[in-house]
């Protein structure tokens, strides 16, 4: 699938999108691609995502992290998830944090 493509080389130089829920502005979030999914960990320490929850259609606004241009606008489904090991240790890996809590993790499945 062509977005998958864009979305793996542009998530490889930065980790950050703009999530916007069905009825919310965009947030800029740091995300995690893994699987073919975006994930996302919110509350705790972390960002927070106004609207976010489960079942709610999403868009995720991509941007180029080199020239900041607007790449593409990817509609998405958020799940919330109990995060396998895998995942889990990406997004800690993925935060500047030094102990970085969440209360949610999301999917965003394409």
């Amino acid at each position: 699938m062509e977005i998958t493509r864009v979305l793996d080389a542009a998530l490889r130089k930065a980790a950050a999108v703009w999530i916007a829920p069905r009825g919310h502005r965009g947030r800029l979030a740091q995300v995690v691609w893994r699987n073919g999914s975006l994930w996302v960990a919110v509350g705790g320490t972390e960002q927070d995502v106004p609207g976010l929850a489960d079942g709610v259609p999403c868009t995720v606004v991509l941007r180029s992290p080199t020239t900041h241009s607007h790449l593409a606008d990817v509609p998405v489904t958020a799940h919330l998830v109990d995060p396998d090991e895998e995942i889990a240790a990406a997004l800690r890996a993925a935060r500047l944090n030094a102990d970085p809590t969440w209360r949610e993790v999301y999917e965003l499945a394409l």
